[in-house]
């Protein structure tokens, strides 16, 4: 049996790959284990934003293996103080909570602002969320999913949320009483197609969050660290959140590495014991996370998905049997026409051409090319775009 054949057959099928075995990368492109390459434009999920193999990523990674990987927070270790103090420093707030995936940086967010709550003398704390989110898949997680193959058949539910229309800030007001404790939101939608919300909307929630004196917590983990044109897409409405919740680049697609992000009244709720990771900032981790936050400082990467993605953006709009285009920087929700084709079979046609890119629902797909992509490459890959709807 070939690869596929064997990870059909011995794993779960919770996800549903495209029928490629890739073996390599290097910048925005990709190679499989026949030699074919691939531009990769979906960067894991915007794991990948300043591309496979980033050579300050790899020395940092490769010189922190030879000395010291785990400690767990029972001790502290060199590299620790440095990516706490960096990494808040570049939220402009006072401290952060190291933890490992995406998922767990929400789960921990909606325990601090539970705890947050609870100090304040409320005792059933509730979370605003918006229609259509992904915040992960955890039990807790998917109890708020509006997406019936995250939430349906895995209850019972996790009660505490109150569920309300993306987009809408008088939604989000009307659903705010004497129980909430905090506004949960993406900056932009990943997952429902790169949803991009109403200009003003950011700066609304904040002056909601302001007004009733509850907790603004941002979801970055897609949008942020460059991937809009700015460090944050909040950073688009000029707003800062009581919280930001990092993960996926903040890794380099290394090793997982998320964190939550706040000033201390808010992340000083904890106390040791009541919220704790064994690998969450180990060493590893921090030494490749103190790279990421040095690779963000320069303000390259931002501005090449500015400009970049304003290419991207421009090309798009040319492709015909497109009916939309969503998204900011390098980042773009891309509609085709539901009578060429689902957006699983334009992926196929577009892999079959050379790019790898993903479906979401219905017939949309994700561009999301590391932020390394050149403008020529990104030419191509709109190129193939079209002749992938002109096969099909």
């Amino acid at each position: 049996m070939n690869h596929i054949e064997v990870a059909e057959r011995r794993s779960a099928h919770n996800y549903h790959p495209l029928p490629v075995v890739l073996r390599s990368g290097e910048g925005a492109w990709v190679e499989d284990v026949d030699g074919k390459r691939y531009l990769d434009c979906l960067a894991g999920y915007s794991s990948m934003n300043f591309g496979h193999g980033n050579p300050a990523i790899l020395a940092a990674a490769r010189e922190q293996l030879d000395r010291l990987t785990l400690t767990s927070r029972a001790f502290y270790h060199d590299q620790f103080a440095a990516f706490a103090a960096g990494l808040a420093d570049m939220c402009g707030k006072d401290m952060i909570l190291p933890m490992n995936t995406g998922a767990e940086a929400v789960e921990t967010a909606i325990k601090v602002a539970r705890k947050w709550g609870h100090e304040r003398g409320i005792d059933e704390p509730t979370i605003i969320v918006m229609e259509d989110n992904f915040h992960g898949r955890t039990t807790t997680i998917i109890s708020f999913s509006t997406d019936p193959d995250a939430h349906d058949g895995f209850g019972p539910y996790t009660p505490g949320f109150s569920i309300v229309k993306y987009g809408s800030a008088e939604a989000i007001e009307g659903a705010i009483n004497r129980n909430t404790v905090a506004v949960l939101v993406e900056p932009i939608q990943g997952e429902a197609g790169v949803l991009v919300p109403p200009d003003g909307y950011l700066r609304d929630i904040r002056d909601l969050c302001t007004e009733h004196e509850i907790l603004f917590i941002a979801d970055e983990i897609q949008s942020g660290l460059g991937r809009t044109g700015d460090t944050f897409a909040c950073d688009h409405e000029g707003v800062v959140p009581d919280m930001y919740v990092l993960g996926k680049a903040l890794g380099g697609g290394v090793v997982p590495v998320s964190a939550v992000v706040a000033n201390q009244d808010v992340l000083g709720v904890l106390k040791p014991g009541q919220h704790g990771s064994t690998f969450g900032g180990n060493p590893l981790a921090c030494a490749v996370g103190n790279a990421v936050i040095e690779l963000l400082r320069t303000g390259e990467f931002q501005a090449r998905a500015r400009e970049l993605g304003a290419h991207l953006h421009r090309k798009l709009a040319e492709v015909k049997g497109v009916t939309a285009i969503r998204g900011r920087g390098l980042w773009a929700g891309v509609d085709i026409d539901p009578t060429i084709g689902t957006g699983r079979q334009v992926s196929q046609a577009l892999m079959a051409r050379g790019v790898l890119a993903k479906d979401t629902h219905g017939s949309t797909i994700r561009f999301a090319p590391p932020l390394v992509v050149s403008e020529a490459d990104l030419t191509w890959a709109v190129e193939q775009l079209q002749g992938a709807l002109q096969d099909l």
